[in-house]
């Protein structure tokens, strides 16, 4: 490399320089002229060595780079590159994917979203320092299974469910398939139902009943087509994953083109509230799905229950099959499942603390009495890093064939329950506790592993493990030579492993019960009306620090399933399903018979000829009859009423008709796919949509938004929820409503089983027809009955409960505004407690011109209650009758107005058994005795104040206050100075229709006139006699 970077010496005494000058002093020109060339050819070797030196450079780098453990190509922002791992020389066969990360020291994986929950948890607490929680009832969880297999995940689940359900939460299990493990559920005390899809009205569940839904395993994914569904998807959901054989596949999706299915798994995991993973590594491989909402709880029985079952399958020819006799004493070094280039540098250090160990196992010239095997375990498999384990052995002068390596993540079951000491060899700062260390352990081997803090958490110095020093071999050299002595495993070693086995079998309980409970206290969302659940720290220590191993082992004759197999199977399900579904989409060709389509075009043919004909003919007939066209402004509309005729004729089918007949109609009000399972068919519903893309597609469904623009506006589709959908209808009902009494009854009151039954429809119509009750109220949800008042409270504690403590509040203040009350005047009506009960759920029927009534009222209060929540909702999300951001913010308390209107307008509230139809009147008159506000709620005061607003709209008052009015748009405006105005109107047009006129005849009269050119002049009668005698006298001769 010297003679590259300097050049040739030249010496001063040399020939070569004596011949040069002797040259130059015979030809002075040809010496000037050769010194330049030679300058130029010295430069020109000076470049070439330089680029030699580089190239030379450059493939030393190359290959040093090939002994590393893997090459690391820069993958956007994470630095990831997939290397393909095939195992197939021992027990299985399978393709795996690992991810090399070019990493420091101090790298950690910090997920996203825990910095989201303390920016939520700030916000809430200066929003609402002092949530008021009622307890009346428990919250609500979900906890979705693809199958109710015996399995690490099932484990899992139960155990933390034992544990949430002693600090207050309600749990039921909803799976797709059945299995052994419901017998274990149901002696839990949670209730386990079984559902095949989420489109059968009778497999469908109503998952706005759950506060959180927690959905385990690939298996579950089928579930998924609910939760992708409005109104299902703003529910907080967790996605449990611990399998790695998505990620595997994703690369191949990606290669073969199918991006369709890597979409629809990203759909998935982007509706997930949280994606949970195991360990640290799972994340990096699944960072191909990775929405921001990724998230680790360290600790799972996945390990011991596979250990478990491997030494089960296997005989004492486990070590046979690798390789290796009986009598041989086999090392493996095993690492982190996060690799990066550095892990050479730590197998080294074990290699060379491995060396003293030789003197104990002296050898032959063919190497026949060696009983020491030394096996580096790696997550890739590259031929580079099995050359870089050669190179640093023969630069450690260890003899051929002591040292294997061997890689892949199946094989690692059979490297450690093959050996008889584990070493961890990565110096990497784990986040977590090694699950590779938590196997070894369960097989009962003594572990040796670096002392790093998340270790040394777990692991007491020979106590259960041994530790050494990270920068220290002859420490680990020591503890080698100690834990092997004379060429065998001290009994203390063995000792040692006994004990690490059974802290391994139950490690990290605690911290994963603790991390569930931490993230549902984070994403649930919980009402005012729940109990808050209570700390970990509080119960008993048998629930949190262990696995429940004795629910399964309760159950005979269960056999643990290889969850990786499972999910492999799976996913080939899937792709085949998938794959069929496509080429349905793209179109099946249909085997026909050529004669039969022959015969239908045909047939088509002579349908449009004489469709044409007829067409044609009627044109030409009507060409030549008289007709009286009349006026422009007639034929307009007549025009208009043919387009009215036309679109009523079309919307009219069935259904339509049938109701035209009947007495009452009952609304069903929905929102998205996920309600139309629990809508009915019968022609005495009718659906109303509140989003015009979320209709079912072949019926007659009221589009709500297309009656009331309001509707289109997200904000107050929500706020109001399905009350909105009595505004749509109050606007010009009689152009959609065309019978005496009108009703509603919500989806949610179909999916709890307390909608109206045939019997109980038969005895409503009967009493509407008979005026059994007059003008009465009839519903058939009690209040106390519902599940968010198990201990039946009063009207106004119930409505407090479920806003947040601050219903009666806001009512008070609403009613206030709305009727300008001033002063100190109570203005909340009073609901008294006399042993009756009130409607939820919107679940009623009334008379429609009772129900037009409630409508006029209703919009009004709106209107007054928008007035003092908007600015703060509308901005914040945040608004006072919820304890967090919601965006349902009064429907609750609009829920219960149906009651003040009805009790306090003096009319009948009759209680309808959704079952048997039979009939109790609730709150009767003579009770209510001094109770009513009759004038705030009569027609006539409520009319005055429609009439007052209408005037103050149609004038553009309304519009130019200060603070924005909801009233105009919740429906119609009309006072009576509507008539005069529309008269006025009317007289203008006509006067200036008569002004058009006399301005016509006007100029008709005044316009000039063309003079007469010339006159037409008879011929004389004598020249008509002389001819007619002419022509007679020629007829006779």
């Amino acid at each position: 490399m010297g003679s590259l970077e300097s050049g040739i010496p030249l010496k001063k005494g040399s020939s070569f320089r004596s011949q040069s000058i002797g040259r130059g002093e015979r030809n002075p020109y040809l010496q000037r002229s050769r010194s330049i060339f030679s300058r130029l050819l010295l430069k020109k070797l000076d470049y070439i060595q330089w680029i030699c030196t580089v190239v030379v450079f450059l493939f030393f780098i190359i290959v040093f780079q090939m002994f590393l453990p893997g090459s690391v190509i820069e993958k956007s922002e994470n630095s990831l590159n997939a290397l393909k791992t095939r195992s197939g020389n021992l027990l299985y066969y399978r393709d795996t994917e690992k991810y090399v990360l070019d990493i420091g020291e101090g790298t950690r994986f910090l997920p996203r979203i825990s910095e989201k929950f303390r920016r939520q948890s700030r916000e809430e607490n200066l929003f609402n320092r002092t949530a008021q929680y009622f307890g009346y009832r428990k919250p609500q969880l979900a906890l979705v299974f693809g199958e109710l297999s015996v399995d690490s995940q099932q484990l899992l689940m139960v155990t933390v469910a034992a544990v949430l359900l002693e600090i207050g939460y309600e749990i039921q299990v909803i799976s797709l398939e059945d299995g052994p493990v419901r017998r274990i559920w149901t002696n839990l005390g949670v209730p386990v139902s079984v559902i095949q899809t989420c489109d059968k009205r009778e497999n469908t569940v109503d998952w706005l009943n759950y506060d959180g839904i927690i959905v385990n395993s690939l298996q579950a994914k089928g579930a998924f087509s609910c939760f992708l569904q409005d109104p299902f998807k703003s529910i907080p959901l967790i996605y449990i994953i611990h399998e790695n054989t998505l990620a595997s596949r994703s690369k191949q999706y990606t290669t073969s083109g199918q991006i369709e299915v890597l979409n629809d798994w990203r759909r998935v995991f982007n509706r997930s509230t949280v994606v949970v993973f195991p360990n640290y590594a799972l994340p990096m491989i699944y960072s191909t799905f990775d929405a921001g909402n990724f998230y680790v709880i360290p600790g799972s029985p996945a390990e011991p229950l596979e250990a478990d079952a491997f030494m089960a399958l296997q005989n004492d020819n486990l070590r046979i099959k690798m390789g290796y006799g009986n009598e041989d004493v086999i090392i493996a070094i095993v690492g982190s499942q996060i690799l990066y280039k550095g892990l050479w540098i730590g197998h080294a250090f074990v290699l060379q603390a491995l060396l003293p160990l030789l003197a104990d196992f002296p050898l032959n010239e063919d190497n026949s009495s060696a009983h020491l095997r030394i096996i580096v375990h790696s997550w890739e498999s590259t031929n580079n890093y099995s050359m870089a384990i050669e190179t640093m052995a023969r630069g450690l002068k260890y003899p051929r064939g002591f040292i294997e390596h061997i890689a892949g993540e199946l094989n690692m079951d059979s490297i450690l329950g093959s050996a008889d000491i584990v070493i961890y060899g990565s110096f990497l700062g784990e986040q977590s506790f090694p699950e590779i260390l938590v196997k070894a352990m369960c097989f009962g081997k003594p572990i040796i592993a670096p002392d790093i803090p998340m270790i040394r958490k777990y692991v007491k110095d020979r106590v259960n493990g041994y530790l050494f020093p990270k920068d220290n071999s002859k420490v680990l050299t020591q503890i080698i030579l100690e834990v092997i002595s004379k060429g065998k495993i001290s009994p203390l070693a063995h000792n040692i492993a006994s004990i690490g086995r059974s802290t391994a079998r139950n490690l990290l309980v605690l911290e994963s019960i603790e991390g569930y409970a931490y993230l549902l206290q984070n994403i649930l969302k919980l009402p005012s009306e729940v109990t808050l659940p209570k700390d970990v720290s509080e119960v008993s220590p048998n629930l949190k620090e262990q696995w429940q191993w004795h629910l399964f082992e309760a159950v005979s004759n269960w056999t643990f399933e290889n969850r990786t197999l499972r999910s492999n199977t799976f996913l080939d399900k899937y792709e085949e399903q998938w794959n069929i579904s496509q080429k349905s989409k793209s179109g099946v060709t249909v085997a026909t018979d050529d004669s039969f389509v022959y015969i239908i075009w045909e047939e088509e043919r002579s349908i449009q000829m004489a469709n044409t004909k007829r067409r044609r003919e009627e044109e030409e007939l009507k060409d030549r009859t008289e007709q009286s066209h009349g006026t422009w402004e007639d034929v307009y509309k007549s025009a208009k009423r043919v387009d009215r005729a036309k679109h009523d004729l079309h919307e009219r089918d069935e259904g339509d008709l049938e109701r035209t007949g009947q007495s009452l109609c009952i609304y069903e009000p929905y929102f998205g796919e996920g309600t139309w399972p629990f809508l009915h068919h019968r022609s005495l519903y009718h659906g109303i949509g509140l989003s015009s893309k979320g209709l079912r597609p072949g019926k007659d469904d009221v589009d709500a938004p297309s009656r009331l623009p309001l509707l289109n506006n997200p904000y107050y589709r929500d706020v109001l929820g399905e009350y909105g959908t009595f505004f749509a209808i109050a606007n010009r009902i009689d152009r959609l409503h065309k019978n005496a009494w009108i009703g509603f009854q919500s989806w949610r009151a179909t999916a709890r089983k307390t909608s109206l039954s045939r019997t109980a429809e038969n005895a409503l119509l009967d009493s509407i027809e008979s005026q059994r009750h007059g003008d009465a109220l009839y519903f058939w949800v009690r209040m106390d009955m519902d599940p968010r008042n198990p201990l039946k409270k009063d009207f106004w504690s119930f409505c407090d409960a479920i806003n947040a403590g601050n219903c009666k509040f806001a009512f008070s203040e609403a009613l206030r505004s709305m009727y300008g009350v001033k002063g100190d005047l109570d203005s909340l009506p009073p609901m008294p407690i006399d042993g009756d009960t009130w409607s939820v759920m919107q679940s009623w029927a009334l008379p429609t011109r009772s129900f037009l009534e409630f409508v006029m009222f209703s919009r009004m209060f709106v209107d007054a209650l928008d007035m003092q929540m908007y600015d703060e909702h509308h901005s914040s999300g945040h608004c006072y009758l919820s304890l967090s951001k919601d965006k349902h913010c009064y429907s609750r308390l609009l829920e219960l107005l149906v009651n003040v209107w009805a009790y306090h307008s003096a009319r009948r509230m009759v209680y309808v058994n959704p079952e048997t139809g039979l009939m109790q009147e609730q709150h009767k008159f003579k009770s209510r005795r001094g109770k009513m506000w009759i004038k705030w709620f009569s027609y006539s005061t409520l009319k005055s104040m429609d009439e007052e607003l209408a005037e103050l709209s149609d004038s553009g008052k309304l519009s130019s206050s200060s603070r924005y009015r909801l009233w105009p748009s919740t429906g119609e405006v009309f006072w009576q100075g509507v008539y005069e105005k529309e008269r006025n109107l009317r007289n203008k047009e006509k006067e200036k229709k008569k002004q058009k006129s006399k301005e016509k005849q006007t100029r008709m009269r005044k316009r000039l006139r063309q003079q007469v050119i010339g006159k037409f002049v008879k011929p004389p009668p004598e020249d008509v006699e002389s001819a007619n005698s002419t022509m007679l006298a020629t007829r006779v001769s």
